[in-house]
């Protein structure tokens, strides 16, 4: 078998493979984002981030009007594990080349 080129994707998971080390951007279930870097990954999308800033979006109900503002908290992690199952989208950092 030959050996892979280095910076060559032929899989999705090779775009992945070559976003390790660098910041990524992690679309999840419930409206949370996350942007870090990425230190590992599987095939089943679990990853170790580091570095993390979470973004979620919150719905809050005024108790007399009843109405509905929704707003975002942010929150910074250090490390994080991230489970796959809970991944809607990936984005790797933006190469200009």
């Amino acid at each position: 078998m030959d050996k892979k080129e280095e910076g060559t994707v032929e899989e999705p998971l090779d775009l992945i493979r070559l976003s390790l080390d660098e910041r990524i951007f992690v679309k999840m279930r419930q409206d949370r984002e996350l942007k870090g870097k990425l230190h590992a990954y599987d095939q089943h999308l679990n990853m170790i981030l580091s570095d993390v800033e979470e973004t979620m979006k919150v719905v809050q109900i005024d108790s007399d009007t009843g109405e509905e503002f929704i707003g975002t908290e942010k929150r910074n992690i250090k490390m994080l594990f991230v489970r796959g199952d809970g991944v809607i989208l990936i984005s790797p950092p933006l190469r200009t080349s």
